[in-house]
C-alpha cells in the first residue's frame, strides 16, 4: 500500500487500528455519560453526545476489536504533513462523510485519493467516516478480541 503512494509523494499514517474490546466498551460508557463533556469541543462540536450511537460514530462493538479496521490518513512523504482532509480525524460530525459536499475541491480530491487506494489494497471504505477502512473479507468477523496493548 505504501508502494502504491510513493510515487506521488505520499505515505500513510495511522491513527488507530487494533482496539481491545475493553476500549470499546469505555467509550461506550463514555458515550452514555451526558455529563461528561469535557471533549465535546474537539470531537463532537456539532453533535449531541446523545446521538453519537444512533449516528453511527460510537458502537457497542467495533471491527476494530476484531484487528481488520483501520483508521488513517495521507501524508507527505518528505516531511510527514497530514493532506487537507477538511475535518481533524475522529471528528463526530456529518462534514467527515468522504462524500460530504461542504469540502473544498481540493479536500474532496484527498479524501477519495485515500479512499480509492484504500479499496484497491482490500479494504472497504466506512461512508461516515473518510479515515475508516476495514478489510475486505476480514477473517475474525464474530470475535472481538480483548488483547491489551502496551
Amino acid at each position: 500500500m505504501q508502494a502504491s503512494l510513493a510515487p506521488d509523494g505520499l505515505g500513510l499514517k495511522v491513527f488507530d487500528c487494533y482496539r481491545p474490546r475493553q476500549a470499546v466498551a469505555d467509550f461506550a460508557t463514555w458515550a452514555r455519560d451526558p455529563a461528561d463533556t469535557r471533549m465535546k469541543a474537539a470531537y463532537y462540536p456539532r453533535t449531541d453526545k446523545a446521538d453519537l450511537f444512533r449516528l453511527g460514530y460510537i458502537a457497542e462493538r467495533s471491527s476494530h476489536s476484531r484487528g481488520s479496521t483501520v483508521d488513517l490518513t495521507l501524508v507527505r512523504s518528505a516531511d510527514g504533513v497530514e493532506l487537507d482532509m477538511g475535518t481533524p480525524f475522529d471528528l463526530f460530525d456529518p462534514s467527515s462523510a468522504t462524500d460530504f459536499p461542504g469540502v473544498s475541491p481540493i479536500q474532496s480530491r484527498n479524501r477519495h485519493r485515500l479512499r480509492d487506494a484504500m479499496i484497491r489494497a482490500g479494504f472497504v471504505p466506512y461512508a461516515q467516516e473518510w479515515w475508516h477502512f476495514t478489510l475486505k473479507g476480514e477473517p475474525y468477523t464474530d470475535t472481538a478480541f480483548d488483547r491489551p496493548v502496551r
